[in-house]
């Protein structure tokens, strides 16, 4: 039933949008990239504006299609495309709970890291003691070297077929955690690659359940235990090792302290754990006025800078650091956004369950033994597969619904407790 379910969901999808539009939609797009780049370069969104109007025109007109086939609102049939499962009616209500409280506690943070500033880590790491240090890192959690591999790319990323599953990230010289956090993001969605169920691997069932869930496990795995004390008093002796590094400033506690510091930022990507849902609800937002018709794309530029302003009390110094900052519009991924703050609040919530159901988790962390948190991560989650669907993956695994709740217990505990 399940198999029928989501092949019945893909052919919807595949059979929903006439070919002339797919044709169209897919010229448009190569061209706005193109554009994009060269407008981002310039920091010059004119340049890019009327390529931009032609992808929106076409995606809206997708979107219509998509949503007389689904029985969904437009948008929701785009976000759909991403990660079913979320109407935008749920996802305004978890949006609601954390923008309540967000401002305050980003400020409180941020007052509260000023007495405790850490001292800062000396010297260059090259890039060869990095990927050491990665590669031992991925072993420990239980990365599979015969069926995958790292890389480097200037942006990280993950892909792959079961068995061959392709694992970059991209190392600086003067940051030696830049590489490594990106290497536990991009792991934490190749273990869930690799753990969907074998027996189901060529069937609709057997792959994952959409990018929200996919990013749970990327964010879990960075944010969540790779910057936990636990984990830095695994990763302590591993520094010193690869890196030949010692002194104060190498201790778990400052090398914490230095992981979790909280920073109003304009950059998207370069957001600590704290600001980064400021960045998805501004463009989640913008992307609900840009469908509905009351934010014309040509004053975009505008509406970014006063929207980051409201919200974290900066504007962009350019329109690179503004709307031309994500390449996602440009290829007409509108509705993937909201996926990168449904991930954090999913990891937050199989944390919690988590940690409940292994009161020695840390204890096991602390030593370097993973297994313990992919077992359980492989019977609620990845060994699931897409059988069920995200709400009921949820569900199942933690006993409740969806909340914003148990992010906002792991947020105020980790940034304003310890």
């Amino acid at each position: 039933r399940a198999n029928l379910r989501e092949m019945r969901r893909e052919r919807d999808h595949a059979i929903a949008t006439p070919l002339l539009l797919v044709t169209r939609l897919a010229r448009a797009t190569a061209v706005a990239e193109v554009r994009w780049l060269e407008a981002k370069q310039e920091s010059n969104f004119a340049l890019f504006a009327p390529h931009l109007e032609e992808v929106v025109a076409l995606t809206r007109d997708k979107a219509q299609v998509l949503s007389q086939a689904l029985g969904l609102a437009p948008y929701d049939a785009l976000i759909d495309s991403f990660s079913p499962g979320f109407p935008s009616a749920e996802i305004d209500q978890l949006f609601r709970v954390v923008s309540r409280r967000l401002p305050g506690l980003i400020r409180e943070a941020i007052e509260l890291q000023a007495s405790r500033s850490p001292l800062p880590l000396i010297g260059k790491v090259g890039i060869g003691k990095q990927r050491s240090l990665a590669v031992d890192v991925m072993r420990a959690l239980g990365f599979p070297f015969d069926r995958g591999r790292l890389d480097e790319s200037d942006h990280p990323f993950t892909e792959g077929v079961n068995g061959d599953v392709r694992v970059t990230t991209r190392f600086v010289p003067g940051e030696p955690f830049t590489g490594l956090m990106g290497v536990l993001h991009e792991t934490g969605q190749a273990m869930y690659d690799l753990g969907l169920p074998e027996a189901w691997r060529d069937q609709p069932v057997g792959r994952d359940r959409g990018m929200a869930l996919e990013e749970s496990q990327s964010l879990l795995l960075e944010m969540i235990v790779g910057r936990s004390r636990p984990f830095l008093a695994y990763l302590r002796p591993l520094l010193e090792k690869h890196y030949g590094v010692t002194g104060p400033e190498w201790e778990v506690e400052n090398l914490y302290r230095t992981l979790v510091r909280v920073r109003r930022g304009a950059i998207r990507v370069d957001a600590d754990e704290l600001t980064y849902p400021v960045h998805i609800l501004l463009r989640y937002e913008m992307e609900k006025r840009i469908f509905d018709g009351t934010l014309p794309v040509r004053d975009l530029p505008e509406a970014w800078s006063t929207g980051l302003e409201e919200r974290l009390g900066l504007r962009p110094s350019s329109e690179a650091e503004g709307c031309l900052q994500d390449v996602h519009w440009a290829v007409g991924s509108f509705g993937y956004f909201p996926s990168y703050a449904l991930g954090g609040f999913i990891a937050a919530q199989l944390y919690e369950r988590l940690r409940n159901d292994h009161p020695d988790l840390d204890a096991e962390i602390s030593a370097g033994q993973f297994g313990g948190l992919f077992a359980w991560l492989r019977e609620h989650v990845h060994g699931v597969g897409a059988s069920l669907s995200a709400q009921e993956l949820i569900r199942n695994a933690t006993g409740k619904a969806l909340s914003a709740a148990p992010w906002l217990r792991y947020a105020e505990s980790k940034y304003l407790e310890s």
